[in-house]
């Protein structure tokens, strides 16, 4: 189960506090670097984020092996790294010893590096893609809103259903070692998918009209669920592929111009068949399934307005 983040500074247009009263750093172009796991459902909503939002000439990326070993996740470029071109760690726990000497909480992707003072700013994704949505515009230009201000309720109770149940659900599933807790979790997980299946039957996204992050949050679960989730977590009562609603939304969104392009189902795969060992002691990864997102999805039928500007 994904625990919460401990390091919560937080990037505004000017180093102003952030919007809880964090710590604020200004959003400079090159100062800062993003450290994910291709495989990891949380790091990929940060890639995601910094796609939309035109990110990629301000704001390096390292991806780590999709193999988290006995160490941890490394940056070994043999096993698929990226390797660590800031730092040169071999392991990305080193990132949060270089940050605190004493750090004691779990080392997790995604994490946000400040090059300039040498350490880790934030590493929680929630915080990172609304950091990357608002923060970096004005060195930008771009005025892509995924956070709407009228939306933020709807788009708030949203997010914590899908956080509780689907996000942090497959897991809570996957890793049970009781029957009737794995039950309890699977049972809510399809009991939120279900939800999810009606909610979208007459809404082309989460929130309305307007793709927001309450639908980036969930597609970077629902697009490792057929090839990773039905079989290794057991959440197998059904398939995404099997609710007409949730498969169609599913692939209008990897059809996004910029998305399909983070995915990589190879890492994906790889990461959770064979880092997994207490579930997959053979660490066979699977050749299937064929996914097929690029086929036509129907989603046109439903009134949509794509990713609101600002202002």
């Amino acid at each position: 189960m994904r625990e919460s983040a401990k390091l919560r500074d937080w990037i505004t247009p000017d180093g102003s506090p952030g919007p809880d009263g964090q710590p604020g750093l200004p959003a400079e172009a090159g100062r800062y670097h993003l450290y994910v796991s291709l495989a990891c459902p949380w790091a990929h909503r940060a890639l995601i984020m910094r796609r939309l939002k035109g990110l990629e000439g301000l704001i390096g990326v390292s991806h780590t092996s999709p193999l988290m070993l006995d160490q941890g996740w490394s940056y070994h470029r043999d096993e698929g790294s990226s390797g660590d071109a800031v730092n040169g760690v071999d392991y990305h726990r080193e990132l949060y010893t270089l940050t605190d000497s004493h750090y004691t909480g779990r080392v997790t992707v995604p994490a946000l590096w400040d090059k300039q003072q040498s350490r880790i700013v934030n590493n929680e994704s929630a915080d990172l893609i609304r950091m990357l949505d608002g923060a970096f515009d004005g060195l930008t230009g771009n005025r892509l809103d995924l956070y709407p201000a009228d939306l933020r309720e709807t788009i708030d109770a949203i997010n914590a259903d899908v956080y509780e149940h689907v996000n942090n659900g497959v897991y809570k599933s996957g890793f049970a070692t009781e029957q009737d807790v794995y039950e309890k979790h699977v049972m809510a997980l399809f009991s939120a998918l279900d939800r999810l299946e009606a909610r979208l039957a007459d809404s082309r996204y989460l929130a309305g009209e307007w793709l927001t992050e309450a639908d980036i949050r969930l597609f970077t679960t629902l697009v490792r669920f057929d090839a990773v989730y039905h079989g290794h977590f057991k959440c197998n009562l059904r398939r995404i592929e099997d609710y007409p609603n949730l498969s169609n939304y599913l692939r209008e969104l990897y059809q996004w111009p910029g998305i399909a392009e983070t995915v990589d189902l190879d890492h994906i795969k790889r990461h959770y068949y064979y880092s997994h060992d207490t579930i997959n002691p053979t660490r066979i990864v699977p050749a299937g399934p064929r996914l097929e997102l690029e086929r036509p999805h129907d989603r046109e039928r439903l009134p949509g307005q794509g990713i609101r500007e600002k202002g």
